[in-house]
């Protein structure tokens, strides 16, 4: 029996219903928890009221009245209040969506779904969910699929059967893809200015296709494993034809219509079906390559139009929000369109006469007299005799005078000592500093200079405590 006639009539009607969605969000909750329960009896009634009723909390769902729920209500619905658990529940089971058998050894109701309901929450789960970008899960299942057949040693053509399988799909993917794009290409075509422009471009880059084309093109995906399977393709078809005499002449060497004959026929046929899976699989991904690679020339030629679509709309714009398009209708509808020009010419102050040259212009030998090079005259100083040869010794910074008033500011019984008020400019440190070469180089010996602490002074200078005994010399006059 087909598995279609065993729907009920009233199975469509969840369809029909106002709260078609928040029934799609019971039935897979119902149908999660009933795949994860660790006993093999399933659900009870109550535990799936509970389900239903923590959904309801969880998704703030708020229940709407609706005929198709009223027209028919399964077992005591009717004397329940529609929206509750319990209504719920017994609705879904009315409908067939859901079945409720009475198991005598827990002498309670058990729920489960129908093989044809089964496949409706299944399609149900993948549109509630977000898109998982599975495509680059079909490359891996091929490869997948046809490693596995090569490894297998009795060689089920199930396996290849499920590689030509997910290799179709794959394909369609690419064929949506595509289609996708053009729509985008309408779009862009369809933009009049920068902000459409961006909007459309945000949602290429944002979809859903341009996710799976990020993957697709990732080496690690197709590139590698497309190599991989036409390896394994070819791989296949060779090993397939080197068996297919063996098992020829085991079928010939048998008498026909015995067990063994028909075995080794089985055999020959297998092979050959295998090989025509192969061949449909090759080209399935023959078809895949076309596909991808015209979806590259499309995903290039869109980012080459939007390029010119916004390269013409900042050169050209509107006619009315360009200011110079009016600029020019407003000169050709004046009377005096001279005086129009002097006044943008005034404001924006031109320095030379209005003249346009572009790459299309004519050409027309240059005015010599414009822009004539006239070099200028060299002026040569005269030299002079004046300059001294002192000019170009350096001088001293400070003169002995100087370094003596200083030396003589800071002297204490016969012995130079700092402080921290000694050093108050950078000048008094270079005097320091001159004062103590000047004396250091004309003694013998370092006794009588001592080192001491790091001083500080108030205006920020950091020196070492000098003290110089002067008793047995000091600063020449």
């Amino acid at each position: 029996m087909l598995l279609k006639k065993r729907i009920p009539k009233d199975f469509y009607k969840l369809f029909r219903t106002r709260n078609m969605d928040a029934y799609m969000m019971f039935l897979t909750a119902v149908y999660d928890e009933s795949n994860a329960v660790y006993t093999a009896s399933g659900l009870t009634i109550e535990e799936g009221q509970s389900i239903i009723g923590e959904t309801i909390s969880g998704m703030q769902i708020e229940w709407m009245e609706d005929v198709e729920e009223t027209q028919s209500p399964a077992g005591n619905a009717v004397f329940e209040t529609a929206g509750t658990p319990s209504a719920i529940l017994n609705t879904l089971i009315g409908w067939g969506w859901m079945r409720s058998d009475y198991d005598e050894r827990l002498n309670t109701y058990i729920l489960s779904f129908p093989e044809y309901s089964q496949l409706y929450v299944e399609l149900f789960k993948k549109l509630q969910s977000e898109d998982d970008s599975r495509e680059r899960e079909s490359i891996l299942s091929v490869y997948s699929a046809l490693y596995t057949y090569q490894s297998d040693q009795e060689k089920n053509n199930e396996i290849l059967k499920s590689a030509l399988h997910t290799s179709k799909n794959l394909e369609l993917l690419l064929s949506s893809m595509q289609n996708g794009m053009r729509t985008y290409f309408d779009k862009l075509s369809r933009s009049k200015n920068f902000i459409e422009i961006q909007q459309v471009l945000v949602n290429e880059i944002n979809n859903s296709d341009s996710e799976k084309y990020a993957i697709l093109t990732t080496t690690d995906s197709f590139y590698r494993y497309k190599e991989s399977v036409k390896e394994l393709i070819s791989q296949i078809l060779n090993e397939n034809d080197r068996q297919k005499p063996e098992l020829r002449n085991a079928m010939n060497q048998c008498e026909k219509n015995t067990a063994a004959y028909l075995r080794a026929q089985k055999a020959v046929t297998y092979n050959e079906e295998a090989d025509e899976l192969v061949y449909k699989i090759e080209r399935e991904f023959d078809l895949i390559e076309r596909k991808y690679n015209k979806l590259v020339e499309q995903k290039a030629i869109f980012a080459k139009r939007a390029l010119a679509r916004i390269q013409y709309i900042f050169q050209e714009g509107s006619a009315k929000e360009d200011s110079v398009l009016r600029l020019i209708q407003m000169i050709d509808r004046s009377s005096d369109p001279d005086a129009i020009l002097d006044g943008v010419r005034a404001k924006i102050g031109l320095t030379a006469p209005f003249k346009m040259f572009d790459d299309n212009s004519m050409y027309r030998r240059r005015d010599s007299s414009e822009n004539r090079f006239e070099p200028l005259a060299i002026e040569r100083e005269e030299e002079t005799d004046n300059t001294a040869i002192t000019d170009f010794v350096p001088k001293p910074l400070y003169t002995k005078k100087q370094l003596k008033a200083f030396c003589d500011k800071n002297v204490r019984d016969g012995v130079f000592q700092t402080t921290a008020d000694t050093v108050q400019s950078v000048a008094d440190l270079e005097k320091m500093i001159f004062l103590w070469q000047d004396i250091v180089g004309k003694q013998e010996g370092q006794d009588y200079v001592k080192l001491g602490e790091e001083l500080h002074s108030e205006n920020g200078f950091a020196f070492t405590e000098l003290s110089i005994d002067l008793k047995n010399g000091g600063l020449d006059d």
